[in-house]
């Protein structure tokens, strides 16, 4: 049996992780610990507690998995009411696929394609892009390296757990689990690749190259679509670009193991990307939605694309022309686990004041939001849970 405490873990199975509040069934273990006969059924659960011994057993998710529980602990389970607009969500409905564009068309009529992605990041702040020219042997090669990365034995992946990225990287059990109402079933490992990128050396080796080249790839591509995006905001092709925004990057590895019980809990909580743009390589298994006018969509697989999503920083300057989206991840119910891999674009100086682009501002149309320091806006971040759109609404003039 895999051992979550090792000093003492049939203390954290029966005692923080007690009768979750949809179910009568105690928390298992795949072989129940005696010590659980003498435990109190009637102990009070301190929540807190349950979390701080989770996050201090450094196995994630995956840790939990492995244990062969059957039954989610008490703080992973969402309230009814987040469940029930899952559940309305996640329904086959009418609402239409996001928009896809072929990159590969910009040689044949670039102002077509500067119209596909204006059109997409002005309404639903979601896409995907085909013909990108990353080689199929990276895009495969790259998931495969964060799968290998969380499939490690729990030792291996506890060297680099921890709530910061003073060294440039680190694994974790959600980044807001200690600020979050109810926590989501994944496991992440990131990554920062600029400005000041990581030592290679502190980079787990079993995902190390594939890390390295990915990123490459991203800067290039990135590169390419803020200037279509540029040229969508009528500005000049370097616009955006010129303002650092390839620099400042993180990547970020999800994992997203089987749920036993995913209609009570989420794989990521509806929020939006705090960033400028967000480059994402998602495998095959699906459960990424975007909140559109019309509902919320499934964002299905497509072999080979990325998905691209505006975030609130390129919202905010410029000055809502683009839109940032609510997006989430529904709980994984497949045996197969679900592997994500996503670049966040960020400006590299974060002491420069940021706001509305000026050339976007007139009389007509005043400057929406105040302007302020990335460094304050991502402190703002992440003293908050994943709650939507809360940052943006911070920042509003």
């Amino acid at each position: 049996m895999f051992n979550l405490v090792a000093s003492s873990p049939s203390r954290l199975c029966f005692q923080s992780f007690q009768v979750p509040i949809h179910t009568n069934k105690p928390f298992q273990m795949s072989s129940p610990s005696p010590v659980a006969t003498v435990v109190s059924a009637a102990a009070p659960y301190d929540r807190a507690k349950a979390v701080k011994e989770f996050d201090e057993t450094k196995v994630g998710v995956k840790g939990l998995i492995d244990s062969g529980i059957k039954t989610i602990p008490p703080f992973f389970v969402h309230p009814p009411e987040t469940l029930a607009e899952l559940k309305r969500g996640s329904e086959p409905g009418s609402a239409p696929d996001i928009p896809t564009v072929d990159l590969s068309a910009v040689q044949a009529s670039r102002a077509a394609v500067v119209e596909q992605i204006r059109q997409a990041a002005s309404t639903v702040g979601f896409f995907q892009v085909v013909n990108h020219g990353i080689p199929e042997e990276l895009l495969r090669g790259t998931l495969a390296a964060a799968k290998a990365f969380h499939e490690q034995p729990a030792e291996d992946r506890a060297q680099v757990y921890r709530r910061h990225i003073g060294k440039g990287v680190s694994y974790l059990s959600n980044v807001d689990l200690f600020q979050s109402k109810a926590a989501s079933w994944r496991d992440t490992i990131q990554i920062r690749v600029g400005p000041v990128a990581a030592d290679p050396s502190e980079i787990p080796e079993v995902c190390r190259k594939e890390v390295m080249e990915w990123d490459k790839e991203v800067v290039r591509v990135a590169n390419v679509l803020y200037g279509l995006l540029s040229e969508g905001l009528g500005l000049g092709a370097d616009r955006l670009t010129e303002m650092g925004l390839v620099e400042g990057r993180v990547m970020v590895g999800h994992y997203y193991p089987f749920c036993p019980q995913p209609d009570l809990t989420v794989g990521l909580n509806s929020h939006a990307d705090p960033g400028a743009l967000t480059v994402l390589l998602q495998d095959h298994i699906g459960g990424l939605q975007v909140e559109t006018n019309q509902g919320w969509v499934h964002v299905k697989p497509q072999p080979h694309a990325l998905v691209i999503n505006i975030g609130d920083f390129l919202q905010i300057l410029s000055n809502e022309t683009y839109k940032s989206a609510h997006h989430r991840v529904l709980a994984n119910y497949s045996n197969e686990p679900r592997v994500s891999v996503a670049v966040f674009l960020n400006p590299s100086d974060r002491e420069r004041l940021f706001g509305p682009l000026p050339e976007l501002t007139s009389t007509d149309k005043p400057a929406l939001y105040r302007n302020f320091t990335f460094n304050e806006f991502m402190t703002r971040f992440f003293k908050k849970e994943l709650d939507g759109k809360s940052l943006t609404n911070f920042f509003r003039r």
